[in-house]
């Protein structure tokens, strides 16, 4: 049975956005332009203008635009590459996947962000690149990390480079910086369907300034070239669908609206939550623009008051149950206590732009009694 009040709700969404939908597809099935054509080209554009950026470039998923954005940077075989633990495994599974070696830190506390002091403190003289993550709809202090670089020898300053993992920030900004925007930046973003940007099924896109960068990852994209039989590099398939550029040109003209709604839920959570005793609501980073890709709360026995939501027929989510050094892709011996924590006390609760008070109310009021039956456990 459904949730009677879902974590997403994507039938929503595709309502709004059916008519131009059904007329995107028929106009490529009309002309056969299944991959590349006008359709991606148009979405690459607008989605670059909407970004903040020189280019787009569009992939076939979010693991994809992070393997292609680290691969673009130089980073192979054998190179380390400094991810947070408290992220999706996708991250370090791209890093895997060109051979090289995912190096795990810790996150900080109140935001769930990378810890940058971690990050730049295990720079190691095989480290070729760092991932931070952008989660959960902010930015992580990516100027910080910049500024940690640019303060170490001249070697690590050339060596190492900044990969955004951008997959849960669309429309987001730090500073009045974008993802991917400034020189030599590079960010991977998903159109995974529950992103704030999502597709009818897996897509991603790798944004920058700068046109080499670009003109990398798109041979890396196309098996190495730009033009038919002709590889320069060894590439792989990785290319946006036609058909999903339909969906995302369609939604994209409502994002802007859609996150302003996000926003609009997160800060009656925000209210309703803020004299629930045992939560700890999120931490916005002083700077950011969040888009709520998710709310995300800590609280005390959390697998039992998410079975609590889930009988009440509420979709509340967990992002993420095991940090990634506790995986048995990326077991490591190390401990990092703060993506721990994180792990066995953070849930999702439900937030889409179609959202409504009414929802939020009972959402809260189901939480107010999981918590309230914790207490009489103890």
């Amino acid at each position: 049975m459904s949730p009677r009040i879902p974590l997403v709700d994507l039938a929503a969404a595709h309502a709004e956005v059916a008519h131009a939908v059904q007329a995107g597809f028929a106009e490529v099935l009309a002309t056969t332009g299944f991959v590349g054509g006008p359709q991606v080209a148009a979405f690459e554009r607008e989605y670059a203008a909407f970004a903040g950026v020189g280019h787009c470039v569009g992939v076939a998923n979010g693991t994809d635009a992070v393997e292609l954005s680290l691969r673009a940077v130089g980073v192979v075989a054998g190179d380390e590459v400094i991810v947070p633990a408290n992220t999706f495994a996708a991250t370090a599974g791209a890093v895997a996947r060109i051979g090289a070696k995912p190096v795990f830190v810790d996150c900080d506390p109140a935001s769930c962000l990378i810890d940058v002091r971690a990050a730049l403190a295990a720079i190691r003289p095989a480290t070729k690149a760092i991932v931070p993550v952008h989660l959960y709809g902010q930015l992580a202090p990516v100027e910080e990390l910049q500024a940690g670089l640019a303060g170490s020898g001249s070697d690590i300053r050339t060596r190492i480079r900044i990969v955004e993992d951008a997959a849960q920030c669309q429309g987001a900004t730090r500073l009045g910086r974008t993802p991917g925007s400034g020189p030599g930046a590079i960010a991977a973003t998903s159109f995974y369907p529950g992103k704030n940007l999502g597709a009818y099924g897996d897509g991603g896109a790798v944004l920058t300034d700068d046109e080499e960068l670009a003109a990398t990852v798109r041979k890396l994209g196309s098996h190495g070239g730009l033009v038919k039989y002709a590889h320069d590099i060894a590439g792989v398939n990785s290319r946006l669908d036609a058909l999903q550029a339909v969906v995302l040109r369609a939604k994209l003209r409502r994002l802007p609206e859609w996150n302003a709604a996000r926003q609009a839920a997160a800060a009656y959570y925000d209210k309703l939550l803020a004299d629930l005793d045992d939560v700890t609501l999120p931490t916005v980073l002083p700077g950011n623009e969040h888009v709520w890709h998710l709310y995300t709360v800590q609280v005390p026995d959390r697998d039992a008051v998410l079975a609590a939501l889930e009988a009440e027929g509420i979709g509340a989510g967990i992002h993420y149950p095991v940090p990634l050094h506790r995986t048995g892709a990326f077991a490591t011996d190390a401990s990092y206590p703060h993506a721990e924590h994180v792990a066995a006390h953070t849930l999702s609760l439900p937030l889409h732009p179609h959202l409504m008070r009414e929802q939020q109310e009972t959402v809260v009021a189901a939480l107010a009694r999981a918590l309230s039956a914790h207490r009489s456990r103890l």
